[in-house]
């Protein structure tokens, strides 16, 4: 067992990342009362350093500076010193990581924040190296600055401040706008267009971000107006991004970005939360095209997930580092000799010519690595040129690429693995349980349900309060944390998709339970909208809202089209009335950059239709009920719930929460479909076709 010199304050943390730092020479603590109150009675300001555990730059800036004696003596001297994983408080990210925008012009992690005693912050900084370099101050001459100015000038420090958190305060207030309409929907598909990438697909240069968010809006709008380019948008991104280095062609998955705008070197860092939302992507681009790469690419995802990413409690573990053995990528990277040994020559010279592997490697720019011969897999070939100049054929070419690639992860298996962040998060499990339930109304696979079912069972079970709230993380059998708005419209999104795909009332009841709790102690009922933190939570500079759909979109934006989706289930006004106030509450900073709001520009696609209420009134066991709940979810409608109403009961627990349905039955015993569209219904039918083709009607809207 390895022996440490030193041991700090993180060691009775459950967080992956703050264990990380328990034997830092640096005298870190949790974010607690206790450094505070030592900040206070010492009359010193604080270090708060915040990262998380697969962040490659916390890791270069944890051994240069926080393992160093040198640097961590300035520290401990000068500060109290707090380190804080952003996975497992976000609310504090949130809040400092908007800080270090409006102070630099741009943010990152590490996230380096100096602050007085009472959390106000007078510096902010992402990475910073030990020594001076190119034009950067480095710790060893900032912190005796800083501490020089701390004793000298320290009622400047406390009034720069005052002034940063009052602009924190003030860019933080929204007060309420205009309604949304229809119009905001073109304007943001011309952002998108004005910034895609027609060479290499996505959007913007590098560092280049999947953007899922983006690609599902497009979806939807090439649904609503039949416009062509913006299916060849997501086509065209959906197919660069399982070609390139950001997929792993080998075990499957995408790591979190590329560094270069090719999509060719990624951050080799794997997100729960990225796979949930790619997945989402490709099963709707399947669902929407029926090209089976997109399918295929999604249950690939899903199998990376269930093979190394599922506790045996059954939540979904949060992440996996992009470094091994101190080198990023490396468990990941190959070079042609191993290749060539491993592989019969047929199946490395489809290698090689598939994904453009050389014996000096096949990367160099986006990166600072030392071993120049190491490739990485990005196909830059098709198979069907293989055909041409291989004596192969096809259906002989995928075999032996299976093959191939097979031989290589039974490789690969046994180097050493990337670090994982086996802590559990309700907000990220809620995403992958609406992924695999998606999953599994597309592609009818009962191991996609059960994966969904047992992360919702474990967070009920284990992340949830007595008092009807969440807790927000789970790790080594302690749950902790109170829960922020993206745990529960995350989960709630999760719970919706479940109802949807196995119809078992429970998770629509529990969903609508979560959905009045995040009401009664989120929800703004002066200006509109959800705060990021509840009412009975810690308190902080500000109690934030947040709306901006980045890497993960934001709570707002989901429980948008939440609310619309129960309160169309449920038949309640006032659900969609919320919905509508939280675009109303952001309306000005919307419309000024829309493409930035993807996810909500979704909700708000489904709020102006047009939208379906489908009722199936069935046996829910007849083989007939089945095949038309198959026959509807092989269609991409976006804009629709769908509600079963089982007829071999009399009054179902579907008839209690929505209460129209009470009426809705199948004569004959045929199993009958009610649809409704923008709130008006249509006769009942039985028949199949009719029934597809008044889905499957476009009714483009010219916008």
């Amino acid at each position: 067992m390895k022996k440490f010199k030193h041991t700090n304050h993180l060691i009775s943390e459950k967080s992956p990342y703050l264990l990380q730092h328990a034997h830092n020479l640096v005298e870190w603590y949790p974010w607690c009362s206790d450094a505070f109150e030592k900040a206070r009675n010492e009359n010193n300001p604080i270090f708060l350093s915040i990262g998380y555990s697969t962040c490659h730059w916390c890791h270069v800036m944890a051994h240069e500076s926080f393992e160093d004696s040198e640097v961590a003596n300035l520290m401990n001297d000068t500060f109290v010193c707090i380190k804080v994983d952003r996975e497992e408080r976000p609310d504090l990210d949130n809040i400092y990581m908007t800080i270090c925008q409006i102070m630099t012009g741009g943010g990152g992690w590490p996230l380096t924040i100096f602050m007085t005693p009472d959390k106000k912050p007078f510096f902010a900084a992402t990475y910073i190296p030990k020594h001076n370099r190119f034009g950067q101050t480095g710790m060893l001459d900032l912190i005796p600055h800083v501490r020089d100015i701390w004793i000298t000038r320290r009622n400047d420090l406390l009034y720069s401040a005052k002034e940063i958190t009052a602009s924190l305060t003030q860019i933080s207030h929204y007060k309420s706008g205009e309604k949304l309409n229809k119009d905001i929907l073109k304007k943001t598909y011309d952002q998108l267009l004005l910034n895609f990438d027609m060479i290499h697909g996505g959007f913007g240069s590098a560092p280049k971000f999947p953007t899922p968010q983006n690609l599902l809006f497009l979806l939807r709008y090439w649904k609503r107006t039949d416009n062509k380019q913006a299916l060849e948008m997501v086509e065209k991104s959906l197919t660069e991004m399982r070609k390139s280095g950001i997929y792993d062609h080998v075990g499957f998955g995408f790591h979190r970005y590329s560094t270069d705008a090719k999509w060719m070197v990624p951050h080799f860092e794997k997100m729960l939360y990225d796979q949930a939302l790619l997945a989402m992507v490709y099963c709707e681009a399947y669902q929407a095209t029926r090209h089976k790469n997109y399918g295929e690419t999604a249950q690939e995802i899903f199998e990376y997930v269930l093979r190394d990413m599922v506790s045996t409690e059954g939540g979904f573990y949060s992440a996996e580092d992009a470094d091994s053995e101190g080198e990023e990528g490396k468990f990941y990277l190959w070079n042609y000799e191993e290749i060539n040994k491993l592989l019969a020559s047929e199946e490395t010279e489809i290698l090689v010519r598939l994904f453009n592997i050389k014996k000096d490697g096949n990367f160099t720019e986006g990166t600072t690595r030392t071993k120049t011969a190491m490739n990485i897999f990005h196909q830059t070939s098709s198979i069907e040129e293989l055909v041409d100049c291989l004596d192969m054929s096809e259906k002989d070419i995928k075999n032996s690429l299976k093959v191939a690639l097979n031989k290589l992860f039974s490789y690969r298996i046994k180097r050493i693995h990337p670090y994982k962040d086996d802590k559990i998060l309700a907000d990220w499990n809620g995403l992958m349980i609406a992924a695999f339930a998606k999953g599994a109304q597309i592609f009818d696979e009962s191991r996609y349900v059960e994966a969904a079912r047992r992360s919702v069972d474990f967070i009920l079970e284990s992340m949830h309060r007595s008092d009807g709230g969440l807790f927000h993380r789970y790790r080594d059998g302690q749950a902790a944390v109170l829960a922020n708005v993206d745990d529960y419209v995350f989960l709630i999104f999760g719970l919706i998709e479940m109802y949807e795909t196995t119809f078992n009332t429970k998770y629509l009841k529990t969903a609508l339970e979560l959905n009045g709790y995040l009401l009664d102690h989120f929800w703004d009922d002066e200006n509109g909208a959800f705060y990021f933190t509840p009412d009975d939570g810690e308190k902080l500079l500000i109690r934030k809202k947040e709306i901006y759909d980045g890497a993960i979109p934001s709570g707002n934006s989901v429980a948008m089209l939440n609310l619309l989706r129960l309160g169309r289930i449920t038949a309640n006004p006032e659900f969609e009335e919320k919905a509508v106030m939280i675009g109303s509450t952001f309306s000005k900073n919307i419309q000024q950059s829309p493409s930035a709001y993807g996810q909500l520009m979704s909700a708000l696609d489904f709020e102006v239709g047009p939208s379906y209420e489908i009722v199936i009134a069935g046996n829910s066991q007849a083989v007939e009920t089945k095949e038309m709940i198959k026959a509807i979810n092989r269609l991409f409608i976006p804009n629709k719930v769908i509600i079963l109403r089982p007829t071999e009961q009399e009054t179902p627990d579907i008839v209690r929460m929505a209460k129209y349905t009470k009426h809705q039955k199948s004569p004959n015993g045929k199993v009958t479909v009610y649809i409704c569209r923008n709130y008006t219904c249509q006769s009942p039918l039985t028949d199949t076709t009719k029934i597809i083709n008044i889905l499957n009607q476009r009714n483009t809207v010219k916008i």
